[in-house]
Order: C-alpha cells, then sequence, then structure tokens
C-alpha cells in the first residue's frame, strides 16, 4: 500500500445529487461554498462513475466494491447477501466504525448497514422492531419463493413511501443536522485501536423537496413546494405536464436542498478542523447518482442512465492526492479499495473471509490504478478492457418500485403504457471518456458521442463506426458477468404477495398504511 496511512476516513455520500449543481464542477449559483473550499484542498474527479442510477445497488458497490450483477442487491432482491462488507473488514481490523443514515435503503433489513458497530438510519417511519424482525423476515422470505419473487415489490414498496414520508412536510430538514450531530458525537467518542470510519447519507436532495425556509427563500423565492411537481412518476407516465417556469421552481427547491446539505457538511468539516482531527482525517465526499429535472423528458432518477445520473461529483483529500482536477475516468466502486488502502487494511490479513481482496490497481491512491494488465484474478470490469482503451460499466436491473408507481399514476389518468415503454427495460451501458453505448432489452440501443455531445442531446447510430469500441468493451462486460440480457424482462400479472405472510406481519403492515 501507498505508505501514508491515515488514522480516519469520513465518507459522505450527497444522495441524488448531480455535479452541474455545485460550484467545485462551475456551478455558479451559490449552493456550495462550503464543498468550494473543501474542493481546494482535494482532488476533484471530472469522469466518475456510478455504477447504477440508484441508492441501494450503488451503496452496495462502494460496500463491497463489486458490480451490481457481482453483488445482487436490487429491488428484485433488496439486500445485501453472502458478502462481507468494507466496514465488516475495517472493524475486524480495529477500527471504530459507524454509519449514520435518512435514506430508507440504508438499514439492517437490507444488510448494507451489516459489519458497521454502530448506525442509525433516523428512520422514525417504521419502528425499531421491523428492521430486524417479522417484517424482514417475510421480505426476505418472499424474494427467496420463486412463485413471490416478482411480487417482493409489495414489502419493498414500504422503503419507497417512506423515503416520501421521510422527506416532507413537517419536520423534513431535521435529518441532516442530526446525522451531522451523531456523526460528530460518534467521532468525539471513538476510542478504536486504529481510528475510525464515519459513513454518511445526506438525504435532502431526493424527491419531494421541502427544504428549511431560510434556503427556500435565498434560492426559490415565492416557491411553495406544495404547488410544483414532486412526484417524479406522475410526470414520467405522462399524467402530469410540467412547464418551464415550473421546472425553475423545481431547480430552485432542488439548490436550496444542496445549499442546505453544504452548510452542515460545512458544520462538520470545521469542528474536525478545530478539534486536530483534520489532516488525520481522509475525506471522501461524492453522490451515489444524479437527477434529471425534465432533461431527455424524464423527470427523477429512473428509467435511464443519462450522464446527469451516473456521471457523478467525487472530491477525495488524502496525503496521496494533489490537491489538483482529474479528468481521467474512475468507477465509484474503487472507493471500497481506497478507503482500504488509506486505512491499510487488507480483509485476508485480518480474517474477513467472503470480503473482496484488496487491489490497488482499483485504488485511487495507488499509482498503480487501472493498471488492469497484470491483475491475476480480474473482476468483469477488468476483463473488458483491452490494452489502451478505459470504460466504466452502469447496471440498471428492471425497477420494481419506480415501475409500480408508474403503472397506478398511468392507470389514474387513463393511460396505457405501451410495451416497449423505457420502464420495462434492464440497461446496461460502457461509458468511456468519448463515447457511451447503452444496451436495454425492449428499446432500442443508444449511443452517444461524448466528446462532441456531452449532454446527450444527440444520439448516434448505434452501429457508427465511432462508438463500436464501446459496444465491443460492452459485450465483453457483460460475458463476464454471466451474459447479456437478450430477452425482455417479464413481468408478473398481480396476485396477492403477501398470501404467505403471517398474521403479525399484517398486523405491522396495517399499522403503516399499507394494508386495510
Amino acid at each position: 500500500m501507498n505508505g501514508t496511512q491515515q488514522s480516519n476516513v469520513l465518507f459522505v455520500v450527497l444522495d441524488t445529487v448531480r455535479k452541474d449543481r455545485l460550484g467545485p464542477y462551475g456551478y455558479d449559483g451559490g449552493t456550495t461554498p462550503e464543498l468550494s473550499r473543501f474542493a481546494e484542498e482535494a482532488t476533484v474527479f471530472e469522469s466518475a462513475v456510478a455504477p447504477a442510477p440508484w441508492t441501494l445497488p450503488v451503496h452496495a458497490s462502494l460496500f463491497t466494491g463489486l458490480y451490481p450483477s457481482q453483488h445482487g442487491a436490487d429491488q428484485g432482491s433488496p439486500y445485501l447477501e453472502d458478502e462481507t462488507t468494507l466496514a465488516s473488514a475495517l472493524s475486524a481490523a480495529g477500527y471504530d466504525t459507524a454509519c449514520y443514515s435518512s435514506n430508507a435503503w440504508i438499514t439492517p433489513y437490507t444488510g448494507l448497514t451489516d459489519g458497521f458497530a454502530e448506525q442509525d438510519s433516523f428512520f422514525e417511519v417504521l419502528p425499531g422492531d421491523v428492521l430486524s424482525g417479522p417484517l424482514a423476515s417475510a421480505w426476505q422470505a418472499i424474494n427467496d419463493n420463486d412463485y413471490l419473487r416478482d411480487l417482493a415489490s409489495t414489502l419493498v414498496h414500504l422503503g419507497a413511501k417512506a423515503h416520501s414520508k421521510l422527506a416532507s412536510g413537517e419536520g423534513a430538514d431535521s435529518k441532516t443536522p442530526s446525522v451531522i450531530d451523531r456523526t460528530k458525537s460518534f467521532v468525539e467518542d471513538s476510542d478504536g485501536e486504529e481510528g475510525w470510519f464515519a459513513f454518511v447519507n445526506l438525504m435532502d436532495a431526493h424527491l419531494p423537496y421541502y427544504p428549511p425556509a431560510k434556503y427556500r427563500e435565498e434560492f426559490a423565492p415565492g416557491v411553495d413546494p406544495d404547488e410544483v411537481c414532486q412526484n417524479s412518476k406522475e410526470y414520467n407516465s405522462g399524467a402530469r405536464d410540467i412547464n418551464d417556469e415550473e421546472w425553475e421552481a423545481i431547480r430552485g427547491l432542488y439548490d436550496a436542498e444542496i445549499a442546505h446539505m453544504d452548510a452542515e457538511l460545512g458544520r462538520l468539516f470545521d469542528w474536525l478542523r478545530e478539534t486536530g482531527r483534520w489532516e488525520e482525517t481522509t475525506v471522501v465526499v461524492c453522490a451515489d447518482h444524479g437527477e434529471l429535472h425534465g432533461e431527455h423528458d424524464l423527470y427523477g432518477h429512473e428509467f435511464a442512465l443519462y450522464e446527469q445520473l451516473i456521471n457523478v461529483p467525487l472530491l477525495v483529500k488524502h496525503p496521496a492526492l494533489e490537491a489538483d482536477r482529474r479528468d481521467d475516468l474512475v468507477e465509484l466502486l474503487d472507493c471500497y479499495h481506497t478507503v482500504l488502502e488509506a486505512l491499510d487494511v487488507d480483509p485476508d490479513a485480518v480474517g474477513e473471509g467472503g470480503a473482496t481482496d484488496f487491489d490497488p490497481t482499483r485504488s485511487l491512491l495507488s499509482d498503480e490504478y487501472r493498471a488492469f494488465d497484470g491483475v491475476a484474478d480480474p473482476d468483469p470490469g477488468q476483463r473488458a478492457l483491452p490494452e489502451g482503451e478505459d470504460y466504466a460499466f452502469v447496471e440498471y436491473a428492471q425497477p420494481v418500485i419506480e415501475l409500480h408507481h408508474l403503472e397506478e399514476k398511468a392507470d389514474e389518468a387513463g393511460i396505457d403504457l405501451p410495451d416497449d415503454h423505457r420502464a420495462y427495460s434492464r440497461l446496461r451501458a460502457a461509458r468511456g471518456t468519448d463515447a457511451k453505448y447503452v444496451r436495454a432489452d425492449r428499446i432500442p440501443d443508444e449511443a452517444y458521442r461524448l466528446d462532441e455531445d456531452p449532454l446527450e442531446e444527440s444520439p448516434v447510430d448505434p452501429d457508427d463506426d465511432a462508438v463500436a469500441g464501446t459496444e465491443r468493451a460492452l459485450v465483453r462486460f457483460e460475458e463476464a458477468v454471466g451474459g447479456a440480457w437478450d430477452d425482455p424482462a417479464e413481468t408478473t400479472d398481480d396476485v396477492d404477495a403477501l398470501d404467505d405472510a403471517d398474521e403479525e406481519t399484517r398486523e405491522r403492515l396495517r399499522e403503516l398504511g399499507y394494508l386495510e
């Protein structure tokens, strides 16, 4: 490893934040003075690619160093199984570990908090016993049952609806300050043998947008959050139109949410500086995915792999990195190896069998980064790259929750969604610095020349020679992960997915409003 071991790592995910709304990436809207200050002493990565466009598979990749098709956590199977997490390896090595989040997916029932000695999801919507009790068991049993597997969304909908309740209305602006306060308390109380690892997810920029009044007045003056479209499925189904003025209001609310997160993050950064911990702490700040605000006629972060969703902000402060900007291609799942190297932890050495081995060619801190030629046991992304070419890979299995809600909104509006609607498609992409190729199983493949068309406004023919190398890289990746999704994904007719659920689980669902 690089010989510049640090005592601590602070890993911050700004959930659903697109890079073009941040000062370090050229935005002049004034949303992120604290991040801009941080960027002056960090490496700012211009081409960081997320392995998926939504929270669960991305976080599972951050915690395992694996692609989504390797770790298997998606909406059809919404939990991380049989994989030893980054937190488990660090805990075994003597580090204090904690995870603080207000994201409904980062909880014990998805397995994403496995290995953290301390965790709090600030998830008041669900009683604590739900996280490890009968509901979690029923959820897993349904997913593991062939007959019910495709219908697991009935329970998965808990997470989606809780997202909305957690982030909106009264008290919506209270979660991030609490997350920051708990992180400070954890750091202050830490007495681990080696140091600490704190993982923080800040959810403000996720729909719906209800920023604190102070920030709303600055970035969206006169905008009532209840008067604009806060449901992406209404727009994506065709049930609701949004004009330019409303889009501007929505973007203002989004900026206000980002500004609130930035101020709270600055409060944590300042405290680390004031208490003398800053210099011995590696700091990683990224987004798990971005958001669409009308681009490509889409709203939110579903049904697509466009740049606004997968080309995410990533800033890293570490002694081995220059305070500079880098435009080389990096993959967000490499943060797993980066943290291991920052703390000089080898999962094998601490007896954490099942954890992904440390790979210097996957660490942002290593001189060997992305020198894949000599890797003894290459992963699918490494096997897909011929010498002299570089690509990142993205996967999006069919979205159970979003599809269900989209169909509901379309049905309410009397709209029939065609069988070839993009919402029914599984997507995979190879993304290079100059081009992107997106494979779909129900809609035509898409290809873009990013060097000439960075906003992907003018797709090129997928057979164009300019994107042929990108498509070949995607073929190699598909072969490495078990083959292409050649056949269209099948959906299942509605049946009662709770037929086998016991009465205790049904009663819990009644209390939460999901059963009559």
